[in-house]
């Protein structure tokens, strides 16, 4: 049984605060001049002035819109939506863990949901206007997401983009996307951007995660307002309560529900062919994700996540507003503590890229290569037997993977169930030894109960066999930022390796020529074209590469290569007719005269393959003359 998880700290001392907002809150700092209207009495309009609009999530907000000639929803109809439903079904249950942050923080699904409401609230105050764009340039946290979901709230659109990027391409998404205000991740992150940043006339205010403004250093005479995460909390709940407090502050608005064909995001793609691009996906687009990640994960009330991957990727945060429509808690941890992280939380699920575990195999065969002579003889021999006897059960369970149209025949088929019979029989008490003697002990070492899942990447093949081996489930998906990002995934009942699983519901796949665009039996080797209502709006104020990679009908081109497993009711394949396998991108690795590698990957996996080319080209150029 996992160890219960510590309690650092709530969201009644993390976010609590008085009804009344002190004026010294909105002190100047030494970065900016702060200048602030009185909080809430800003917001309402004199008897003469135009109402202002106000944009709410039609099930989130339903008391508001209902009340004021709108009609509300009474399902989802915005990502935001989801946490209406999660706190009334599972109101005080853990939802997150931050142990890393200061201050730590465990919210329960209340009050994360009234953390979203205040933050969206404080938005307003401070003069944020629907379909506004606001950058959110910050890393994993319990606020991040706050954050997220309370732009989206309010009816703005969030650009996101992690900490660890360059100032320069920061500055470059900033500007194209048309950003209005800044949201960082804290002081330190605030200073190394400032300087460039100054010079950015349209930025409204800042607003700092984490950490205090007295961090903030002056870079010019600029002035721009700057708040805390906790100053725009407290100025969300005392107009929260002003609002419900009288019907005519409710009639100073115009009320509107956000749409869900409404963008909710720009992801900036990482640019491998130019500038980086900024994909636009609507609420209906992370609602699919939402609604049908489920057939992947079978999550349950109470199971525990672990994450790790940047909140702003769109596989780490589709699988984030899934996982909590579900009633999970997740732990934020970092690379540093993934491996501490693990032993200790002992999740049911890592959501996670294949660098990830590579890292935990190789770790684990650094153990067993480092034990004594006899120890690794023993270990090594039983991980030969467990993988033949992977393999044979594959083999009868008739889930291995073949690009021959023509089926066996009947016979060689039985031919071949029989033997991989027999040979699993033989091996299955060693198999069974193994998992007691030795298997068990790297399971209490990286936890993952139910299932790890892998996107993201191309997750090798020794890897994917080693873990199916010592009885580590790992499931193995494929998708981009433009898809929301998941098109395709291995299931537990269908959990094939070498593939990337069958297509997710209501998605389309067909494998096409390079050259003719004609459709390919499966079997044959194209590009992968894909279709579904995953699939972004377009790019950003960029409409010619939206049609080159969107056609009229509604396929998109993922410019990767791969095929479709045939149909057979017979043999090896019989279980997996139609599940899809990625073999790499059109036109992947070229080798400069030079010797130096010049790399186009896909955009789900290129910011994970990014720093190893980098490495491989040092390599290169100390050896050139």
């Amino acid at each position: 049984m996992s160890p219960p998880i510590p309690i650092s700290s709530s969201y009644a001392s993390t976010f609590s605060y008085s009804a009344h907002v002190s004026p010294s809150v909105f002190a100047r700092s030494n970065f900016t001049r702060i200048y602030l209207h009185p909080p809430v009495l800003c917001q309402f309009q004199s008897k003469t002035e135009k109402p202002l609009t106000r944009r709410c999530a039609p099930f989130l907000e339903s008391s508001l819109l209902s009340g004021n000639g709108v009609v509300a929803s009474d399902e989802w109809k915005t990502v935001p939506d989801i946490w209406r439903s999660s706190a009334e079904k599972y109101g005080d249950k853990i939802a997150l863990v931050d142990p890393y942050h200061d201050p730590p923080s465990t919210m329960t699904y209340k009050q994360l949901e009234d953390a979203i409401l205040d933050f969206a609230e404080g938005l307003r105050v401070i003069g944020v206007r629907p379909s506004e764009k606001l950058a959110l340039f910050a890393d994993n946290s319990c606020r991040w997401l706050v954050a997220d979901q309370g732009m989206m709230a309010c009816g703005a659109i969030n650009v996101v983009r992690g900490s660890r990027s360059s100032t320069e391409e920061l500055l470059q998404i900033y500007n194209h996307s048309e950003s209005v205000a800044l949201a960082v991740d804290n002081p330190e992150m605030c200073n190394r951007i400032a300087k460039l940043f100054s010079l950015k006339n349209s930025m409204r205010f800042i607003i700092l995660l984490w950490g205090e403004k007295s961090g903030l250093v002056s870079e010019g005479e600029k002035e721009v307002p700057v708040y805390t995460f906790m100053e725009l909390i407290h100025l969300g709940q005392e107009s929260r309560r002003v609002l419900f407090d009288s019907l005519d502050n409710r009639k100073q608005y115009m009320y509107e529900a956000i749409k869900s064909d409404d963008i909710a995001t720009l992801v900036y793609t990482s640019g491998t062919t130019g500038n980086p691009k900024g994909v636009m996906l609507t609420h209906q687009n992370l609602l699919h994700q939402i609604r049908n990640l489920g057939d992947i994960v079978p999550a349950e009330v109470g199971d525990r996540f672990l994450s790790m991957l940047p909140s702003w990727h769109a596989y780490e945060r589709a699988s984030e507003y899934f996982i909590f429509s579900c009633g999970v808690e997740q732990v934020y941890t970092t690379v540093r503590k993934l491996k501490d992280d693990l032993r200790r939380y002992q999740p049911h699920y890592l959501i996670s890229v294949p660098l990830v575990y590579e890292t935990l195999y190789s770790g684990i065969q650094k153990q067993i290569s480092t034990s004594s002579l006899v120890r690794k003889l023993v270990a090594l021999t039983f991980l030969r037997a467990s993988m033949r006897y992977m393999e044979c059960r594959r083999i009868y369970e008739g889930k291995c993977l073949t690009k021959d149209q023509k089926p066996p025949s009947y016979l060689q088929s039985m031919l071949d169930w029989l033997w991989a019979r027999i040979i699993a029989t033989i091996l299955f008490p060693v198999h069974l030894l193994a998992k007691k003697l030795v298997y068990s002990k790297i399971h209490s070492a990286i936890g993952i109960s139910k299932a790890g899942i892998s996107g993201g990447g191309s997750l090798s093949s020794h890897v994917d066999r080693f873990f199916e081996a010592i009885g580590v489930t790992v499931q193995n998906g494929y998708g981009l930022t433009e898809t929301s990002p998941v098109i395709a995934a291995r299931r537990l009942s269908c959990n094939v390796i070498g593939s990337v699983g069958h297509p997710i519901k209501h998605t389309e796949f067909k494998i096409v020529d390079s050259e003719t665009d004609e459709v390919l039996p499966p079997g044959t080797k194209g590009i992968l074209k894909v279709r579904g209502p995953q699939l972004m709006k377009g790019y950003y104020k960029n409409p010619s590469a939206t049609n080159q990679v969107l056609d009229r009908d509604g396929w998109l081109n993922t410019g990767d290569i791969g095929w479709i497993v045939p149909h057979h009711s017979t043999g090896r394949s019989r279980n997996s007719s139609g599940v899809i396998v990625v073999d790499g991108r059109a036109k992947d690795t070229i080798v400069l005269s030079t010797g130096l590698l010049v790399i186009s990957f896909s955009h789900t996996n290129y910011m994970f393959q990014r720093e190893k080319v980098k490495m491989l080209n040092r390599e290169r150029l100390k050896k050139l003359p």
